[in-house]
């Protein structure tokens, strides 16, 4: 099995305690994109146990099951007498131009307007794709992304690592944590049962990554509140990604919003963001700012592209770092196919997300020992590297592809209707992962602890 968990723990300071796989085979790829699932989610385990070990003296066992693992990189819910709105705007997509592919990112309104702002309006797929063609996919994708826009030239790893963006975030750490020097003296509140009772998450990410990560902090008893602006929407996937949170609205860049939310983050212990790198700055909270409202505060964020280099602030998604980084253009050449091959699924933004859930609870334990707040910063494309020199793996079995009926399903009255949701992937021994609130509609709480 390819060793990805090694590189993992080293980066979050984990200590090689002993972590069980159960179940054979893998999802079909070009990648060990099963075994980044395990070993991300293994990771976070780890970290709680970690967490329980120093506050109570006793180890727990970790497991992984990595065939929940591979489906919960998909999709963890299935809706009983109603679907789930569709994940991908019509448009959204893989094209050829004149001189190879190019993706669009076309989910969220502005993005489309932004594309069609340089391509003319479209009305399907068909007229997307002759405009396409007429462009060089470098000019293209750097015209959108002048637009406002989000596109990605599909690269060969190879020419990735001789981008200057390739170059910065591969040489970046995989997690980049940090101590401040703002203590607080809050006690562990937690048990167990539940390691995360009492501590207040504020949640400012959106689409995956991030809302894994706070997905994961629910599970364990934290409190989690998502705050999405007054316009954001995201219905492909909020009924996945709200479950044990609630959820709220609020406007940072109006004075009554930004009140709202510095009180909340009086009291917040963990803060999670994904915003471009400089953008809370342009709001006016800083890193040290934020530790002057809420001393001790531990602050996790992400980006698509990395910390450094000339792409730091390029807005971007899971598919579209799998085009720029050469995973779609090695899984076209694995495949032999005539179109980019993605991974099986969003994995850079799964694998990213319980990588910050592992970095939240690492900063908790240091801050339960010294009172000391921290941070860490992830990114997609790190991620990808991570992934990527792991090299390409030998076919192995296909996992079995029913929807784990065998092992049970949890029911759920979600906000739209009853639905199954899959066991946890991850098995913590005295320390069941469960959520207290079912999934429910962005905006749907107050903005309050």
């Amino acid at each position: 099995m390819t060793d990805l968990l090694t590189p993992i723990q080293a980066a979050l300071a984990l200590p090689h305690t002993p972590l069980a796989f159960t179940e054979a085979g893998a999802l079909p790829s070009a990648f060990a994109v099963t075994e980044l699932a395990s070993a991300s989610l293994g990771a976070a385990g780890q970290a709680v146990a970690q967490l329980i070990l120093q506050q109570t003296g006793r180890l727990p066992a970790v497991s992984v099951d990595r065939r929940l693992a591979s489906f919960w990189f998909s999709s963890s819910i299935r809706p009983v007498g109603w679907q789930v709105p569709p994940l991908w705007d019509p448009v959204a997509g893989d094209y050829a131009s004149t001189d190879g592919w190019i993706r669009l990112h076309t989910n969220a309104p502005h993005h489309r307007a932004a594309a069609e702002r340089i391509l003319g309006k479209v009305a399907d797929r068909n007229e997307m794709a002759s405009k396409v063609a007429q462009w060089n996919a470098a000019e293209l994708e750097q015209a959108i992304v002048d637009e406002g826009g989000c596109a990605a030239q599909m690269r060969s790893w190879q020419a990735w690592q001789a981008h200057p963006q390739g170059l910065a975030v591969n040489a970046e750490a995989l997690v980049q944590r940090q101590a401040f020097e703002t203590t607080t003296d809050t006690p562990w509140l937690g048990s167990v049962a539940r390691p995360l009772a009492g501590i207040k998450v504020l949640d400012l990410t959106r689409v995956l990554a991030g809302p894994v990560a706070s997905r994961f902090l629910a599970g364990l008893g934290a409190d989690v509140l998502r705050i999405d602006s007054p316009t954001w929407d995201e219905a492909g996937v909020v009924p996945e990604m709200t479950l044990g949170k609630r959820c709220a609205r609020l406007d940072l860049k109006s004075p009554e919003g930004r009140q709202v939310f510095e009180a909340l983050l009086k009291d917040t212990d963990i803060l999670l963001h994904g915003y471009r790198a400089d953008a809370l700055e342009h709001l006016g909270y800083t890193a040290s700012e934020l530790q002057q409202i809420a001393p001790g505060l531990i602050d996790v964020s992400l980006n698509a592209y990395g910390w450094s280099g000339p792409w730091r602030n390029r807005r971007g998604f899971d598919s579209l770092v799998q085009m720029s980084s050469g995973i779609a253009d090695a899984g076209m050449a694995w495949k032999h196919a005539d179109k980019p091959v993605p991974l099986p699924l969003q994995a850079l933004d799964h694998a990213t997300g319980y990588l910050m859930a592992a970095s939240a609870i690492q900063a908790l334990s240091e801050r339960l020992k010294s009172g000391r707040g921290g941070s860490a910063r992830l990114s997609l494309a790190r991620t990808a590297a991570l992934l990527v020199e792991a090299g390409h793996v030998p076919p192995q079995p296909a996992l079995r592809a029913e929807q784990a009926g065998d092992q049970g399903l949890l029911v759920e009255q979600t906000a739209w209707g009853p639905a199954h949701r899959l066991l946890a992937p991850v098995t913590i021994s005295g320390t069941p992962l469960q959520w207290d609130l079912p999934a429910g509609e962005l905006g749907s709480h107050r903005a309050q602890w």
